[in-house]
């Protein structure tokens, strides 16, 4: 029977990749202090293995008069007398069932620690295995488990909240969401108010991460790098922007995004259960770059001062409440893409602003258009859109043709 057990053992060290001698050391150890107790061994015992046949000794320790340490009170050196009782075996087989159980699920969650810890920031595809009040448990693969946490930031804000607003799991659900810790498992980690142990990896639905994962498994040229997410800002559940830029001149970064005919930003909107995602085209001109963050609202002026990253955009008074978004949420989520506290104002109420503005600070409001540059001499722009290839439209144009021809200073009369 010993050496039966110690085939089994080998066998299970070999299956789990635990150390065949790491094992049996920590089986002796706790098998002395049992032994000790349960003899009443007063200075303690030691216990050996044999490798072989598995076979058990209990070692009495009898501590030697001249190993006593005054400074440290204890001895030092011990002779060992063998009183190995006869059902040794017999009682190290139960006791030993759970420590190898204990050493086992020790190991493996080391080895999940070693293989995800590298592995934070990539985009994983489980199914949800148990949803709790606070966290979901998610499958990733067999004996790999992770925890989707979504505690109520009010009852208790040492914990994560890593679920969208409005979503909910059902048992066998399949889902992906972004690793974005994995606990170590040396560490006191405590059950949550009596439940089991928490799984080690933790998994997130809210991060900004997510949707740069997708798109890299969405567009091939994400993928690839040709394609380059510079920035993104997200509210999640609700709706996100995504900056893009392109290394390649020929190539349209925002349409490579959406794809033919929406089908891929579609695919990234239906795993984000219909969130709203705007992909919008990156400048390293900080003007262009908050014009082309408000989309889809339509642009006039931008005004950045630098030093204090700030910008002041003008747009149409028919465009104010798109720019700034329900409850202010386009602007917000503009100010965070770009990095830059965003100031926005209507015509109608920033002629002197406007009437001050050099005109370098011009924007178009789309690649290929922009407003007539014709400013009246009360500082009003006109309304119309330029003609292609030119910078006035078709009245201004005609008529800046002549010096001393005299132009309408009300620009409603031009619609």
């Amino acid at each position: 029977m010993a050496s039966e057990m110690m085939e089994a053992l080998m066998a299970l060290c070999q299956e789990k990749h635990i150390d065949e001698l790491y094992l049996i050391d920590q089986l002796e150890q706790s098998l002395a202090k049992s032994y000790a107790e349960v003899m009443h061994l007063q200075d303690g015992a030691r216990v050996t293995i044999d490798r072989e046949t598995g076979k058990v000794y209990v070692y009495k320790l009898v501590p030697k008069e001249e190993s006593w340490d005054d400074e440290t009170g204890l001895y030092t050196d011990f002779d060992e007398v063998d009183v190995t009782p006869k059902d040794t075996s017999r009682t190290a087989y139960t006791h030993a069932k759970s420590v190898i159980n204990d050493i086992v699920r020790n190991a493996g969650r080391q080895q999940i620690y070693e293989e995800f810890s590298k592995r934070i920031g990539d985009i994983i595809t489980g199914t949800v295995l148990q949803t709790t009040p606070d966290f979901a448990i998610i499958k990733i693969r067999e004996g790999v488990e992770a925890e989707l946490p979504y505690f109520d930031q009010r009852r208790y804000p040492d914990e994560l909240n890593e679920r969208p607003a409005g979503e909910r799991y059902s048992h066998h659900q399949q889902i992906r969401a972004i690793i974005i810790d994995v606990r170590d498992p040396n560490s006191n980690q405590q059950p949550v108010r009596g439940e089991r142990q928490r799984p080690s990896i933790v998994v997130s639905r809210t991060h900004p991460d997510l949707i740069r994962r997708l798109f890299e498994l969405e567009v091939p040229e994400v993928y690839d790098g040709v394609v380059e997410i510079r920035s993104i800002a997200r509210e999640a559940g609700v709706r996100s922007k995504v900056a893009v830029s392109s290394l390649d001149e020929r190539l349209d970064p925002v349409g490579a995004c959406v794809g033919p005919k929406g089908s891929r930003v579609r695919a990234v909107v239906s795993e984000l259960r219909g969130e709203r995602v705007d992909v919008v085209l990156w400048s390293d001109d900080p003007a262009k770059c908050v014009a082309n963050a408000l989309s889809p609202a339509r642009v006039s002026r931008v005004l950045v001062d630098d030093e204090d990253n700030y910008a002041t955009v003008i747009v149409p008074d028919d465009q104010l409440s798109l720019a700034i978004g329900k409850e202010g949420q386009n602007a917000r989520l503009a100010a965070r893409l770009t990095g830059m506290h965003i100031d926005i104002k209507n015509e109608s109420l920033a002629r002197k602003v406007m009437s001050e503005m050099p005109e370098d600070v011009d924007v178009v409001a789309e690649e290929g258009e922009h407003r007539c540059e014709y400013t009246g001499p009360t500082g009003i722009q006109c309304r119309n859109m330029a003609r292609p290839g030119s910078r006035f439209c078709g009245i201004h144009e005609k008529l800046a043709q002549y010096a001393d021809s005299a132009v309408s200073d009300d620009p409603d009369s031009l619609i």
